[in-house]
């Protein structure tokens, strides 16, 4: 993935997961395996930090979707 993919991918999981809960209608496995592929890459000091909260995020929505279902 290139830096504008990257910068793309980071920039459109912090608008969906700023704003989701964890009934939406896109499986939480779904944003995961997504995220994952950023983590996996080369990223600069600045994107792992915003990776790093993703990450942060999504485990809070999976650790309460068993409670919302």
């Amino acid at each position: 993935m290139d830096n504008y993919q990257l910068e793309s991918e980071l920039h459109h999981l912090e608008r969906v997961l700023s704003h989701m809960a964890a009934e939406h209608r896109f499986p939480l496995s779904y944003w995961r395996t997504r995220l994952n592929t950023v983590l996996a890459a080369p990223l600069v000091p600045s994107q792992r930090t915003r990776a790093r909260k993703l990450d942060d995020m999504l485990r809070t929505l999976e650790t309460r979707a068993p409670e919302i279902g």
